[in-house]
């Protein structure tokens, strides 16, 4: 059901000259502090200070996952280290984080993202870590930021970190770089390694009419996520993954074209087998499942039913916007972006086209469940026969 499947991606402006190691950063303006004494300050005010700026979002796993790690080191140098975390989301969506989620780190809003623009990057987390002296030390992932890291810095000596280094392209630009295709290619397979420094995503080109349904185009993804998507883009819930970890496992681009939207999974099973000992086959097991139902009759009735047959596409960790879907789709929807680990199973019995369009807090799974019964709809935990992808080594199996 997905146009697009993008793993930590944030596209930024590039319009100002990017800050090298060792300059003077500009006096950056935080005009909106969410969290913090002050509501907005200016960057000299810092001044004496180590500062760590974090970039993030609120639908990014790995962004929420580095979290307790930059609380720590902010718990830990209190008065020397200043941590502000900057998201180009509203201040409300902060705030509605927060409120589940409370910290003892700056939250700055940067919807217009000019203070990205100084940094540029696409994959986040991004961590910007400025010496007291307001110089730049280095662009990184947070992670590599350690209390060894600032206590260093805090006593003036020399600290090496790897530098993160984007590539300043959004997707489509690579794309178009590594895999053009004029519209007259009606068949082609081809396959790169990892591009460093471009996100992690795959495309099926749904509103491209050229290329509808008969085209995969993937960056970075693991062989497993490849593999995945090659069996009918299995849900990761439903995934069982027993390979053997090898040199083959790291991230791989590819770009295939097929003549019939039939053909193009059958060719891409194919394609992988002609180049990796992976197997991967479909078996029935019984897992506990969320069991999707209709709760309130009367309530299911006014939802919006779709009358334009026009089928659009946007879903995304705390929202959904779409158009001329099914009580199956929907499920699909909350299997992988709302409901968290488990399989999804629709039971609505209903097979009519809607218009579904809501947000809600990730971060809050009650507030989800709200929408779901302000739909009349409801989950249940239950047991149920579940299609699960079972990825192995072939020579191991």
């Amino acid at each position: 059901m997905k146009k697009i499947t993008l793993l930590l991606v944030l596209a930024t402006s590039f319009a100002v000259a990017q800050v090298k190691n060792g300059e003077p950063v500009p006096d950056i303006n935080f005009q909106t502090i969410l969290n913090a004494p002050v509501k907005n300050t200016m960057l000299h005010n810092l001044k004496g200070k180590v500062v760590l700026l974090d970039f993030w979002a609120t639908w990014c796993g790995s962004c929420i996952e580095a979290m307790p790690h930059l609380k720590q080191l902010q718990q830990k140098f209190p008065g020397k280290l200043q941590i502000i975390t900057i998201t180009d989301e509203t201040p409300k969506r902060t705030a509605q984080f927060l409120a589940v989620k409370p910290s003892n780190l700056w939250f700055a809003i940067d919807t217009g993202r000019d203070i990205a623009s100084l940094f540029p990057h696409q994959l986040i987390p991004h961590s910007v870590l400025i010496g007291a002296d307001g110089k730049l030390i280095a662009n990184t992932s947070p992670e590599l930021v350690t209390e060894k890291v600032i206590d260093s810095v805090l006593n003036n000596k020399e600290i090496h970190l790897a530098e993160k280094k984007d590539v300043v392209m959004d997707y489509q630009e690579i794309i178009k770089k590594y895999f053009f295709a004029a519209d007259t290619v009606k068949s082609r397979f081809s396959m790169l390694p990892e591009i460093k420094g471009a996100p992690g995503l795959s495309t099926t080109w749904l509103m491209d009419s050229t290329f509808n349904g008969r085209r995969l185009t993937c960056l970075n993804l693991g062989l497993t996520s490849l593999y995945r998507l090659a069996n009918n883009d299995f849900p990761y819930s439903r995934i069982l993954d027993k390979t053997v970890k090898s040199k083959n496992d790291r991230p791989y681009c590819l770009d295939i074209i097929v003549a019939k939207k039939e053909d193009l999974l059958p060719t891409l099973q194919k394609e992988l087998a002609k180049r990796f000992d992976l197997q991967a086959q479909v078996e029935q097991q019984s897992k506990t499942a969320w069991v999707l139902k209709i709760t309130d009759p009367e309530k299911f009735k006014k939802n919006l039913r779709n009358t334009s047959g026009k089928r659009t596409y946007s879903a995304s960790h705390g929202a959904i916007d779409e158009q001329n879907i099914t009580m199956s789709d929907f499920a699909d929807y909350l299997e992988s972006y709302g409901l968290g680990k488990l399989p999804v199973v629709d039971e609505t019995g209903n097979t009519e086209k809607f218009d579904i369009n809501f947000s809600f807090q990730p971060e809050n799974p009650a507030s989800l469940i709200q929408v779901l019964t302000d739909m009349g709809l409801g989950v249940e935990k239950q047991e149920r026969k579940i299609g699960v992808l079972l990825i192995y080594n072939q020579k191991t199996s």
